[in-house]
């Protein structure tokens, strides 16, 4: 069980290496996003532990990739709890809601990639924390600027939405979760359109939605396929519909894939991009300017990691300073205190209670503009 002889804890004296550990996915489905997420959990670690780590311990990262295969993570997870590891970064949501038990089980508290909104409830998985606005709430965020932006632009009636998402657990959780009851209950019509796997083409889907007299396109995929959805639906010559990406195709890759098609395209993004500077990035953007890199090359989802991280660390940091034994339940406890955590404008203020682990409740609308994501709206609230 979690009670590895030594483990990665110890108490408040020790001198023992941290022990986290990860999975990344930087081969399978996901990697086109899941590498730069890795490499920020990778950097933060790294860059903690040059600067001494926390109280004079190194944070020791058991991480292995697990190419987006549940099974893999199940047998990873396993191995490194064994190993001693006190707490987890994950990453896919079909992952971390098949781990979810065993997570309360082994008490190891676990910060993924995946934003399902179930996920953020302690009810359902009591030893889960979400950093990243849930996908419910940044489905919802979107919608009630797309009923903002219908009202601008003096239309009448209501708008139709057509939401295309990734064929997973992933790809429905904000549709199943809260977003197709909040369009209902808000007069949006509101239609979800599966995007095959491996598909080279969404002409069919696009053809459907145009068909459907579609207003607003909202995805939730990756950044691949997203990209291909859009130069299809511009060679089909659908320029009067507006598209909105969530979390997870609201990147540098996608506008790189997607070159000019990606114009005018909004993003719904918990966490700001590199190309809008906040002061939350410097550390990150410093570390890899000394590396011969920098926060603008590595992107979005690099900050995202590195901010997951810091505040799984800020939770370790607390428990150390309490002077108490650094377990699974202790480090819980001190997480579920962090209240109005500030991370530099990366993201909203983050707090977790004892009820509530969904840690942001609000998010930033982005739009391209000239090959860049720039600032459309200030934190806006799904609540």
């Amino acid at each position: 069980a979690a009670c590895a002889a030594g483990g990665g804890g110890g108490g408040a004296s020790s001198s023992e290496p941290i022990k986290v550990g990860a999975i990344f996915d930087l081969s399978g489905a996901t990697s086109d996003v899941g590498t730069p997420y890795g490499d920020g959990v990778q950097g933060y670690v790294k860059w903690l532990n040059d600067k001494g780590g926390i109280d004079g311990r190194k944070i020791e990262l058991l991480y292995q990739d697990y190419a987006y295969e549940v099974p893999k993570a199940e047998q990873l997870y396993t191995q490194f709890v064994q190993d001693g590891a006190i707490a987890f970064m994950g990453w896919g949501t079909g992952d971390t809601e098949a781990l979810r038990g065993k997570i309360a089980e082994d008490k190891i508290p676990f910060m993924s990639a995946s934003y399902s909104h179930i996920l953020g409830d302690p009810a359902e998985a009591p030893y889960n924390f979400l950093v990243g606005t849930s996908y419910s709430d940044q489905l919802i965020s979107a919608m009630k600027w797309i009923l903002e932006d219908w009202k601008a632009k003096g239309a009448s009636g209501a708008p139709v939405v057509a939401f295309m998402h990734h064929p997973s657990p992933f790809g429905l959780s904000p549709w199943e979760q809260g977003g197709q009851a909040w369009a209902e209950a808000n007069g949006i019509q509101a239609t979800a359109y599966e995007m095959p796997r491996g598909a080279t083409d969404y002409t069919a889907e696009l053809t459907r939605i145009k068909d459907s007299g579609a207003n607003y396109v909202v995805f939730q995929t990756v950044s691949s396929p997203a990209a291909l959805a859009l130069k299809n639906a511009q060679s089909l010559g659908l320029d009067t519909m507006t598209f909105v990406c969530l979390n997870w195709c609201a990147d540098e890759i996608l506008v790189n894939l997607a070159g000019d098609a990606a114009e005018g395209v909004v993003g719904a993004i918990p966490f700001t991009p590199p190309s809008v500077s906040v002061a939350g990035m410097k550390d990150a953007d410093d570390f890899l300017k000394a590396q011969g890199s920098s926060l603008q090359q590595e992107g979005l989802h690099y900050i995202q990691g590195w901010t997951t991280m810091a505040v799984m660390a800020e939770g370790i940091k607390k428990v150390l300073a309490d002077g108490k034994e650094l377990n699974g339940e202790n480090l819980k406890a001190a997480l579920e205190t962090i209240s109005n955590h500030d991370t530099g404008s990366v993201t909203t203020p983050i707090t977790f209670t004892p009820s509530d682990h969904r840690g942001s409740k609000a998010l930033k609308l982005f739009k391209v503009e000239g090959g860049q994501w720039k600032q459309l709206t200030d934190f806006l609230s799904a609540q």
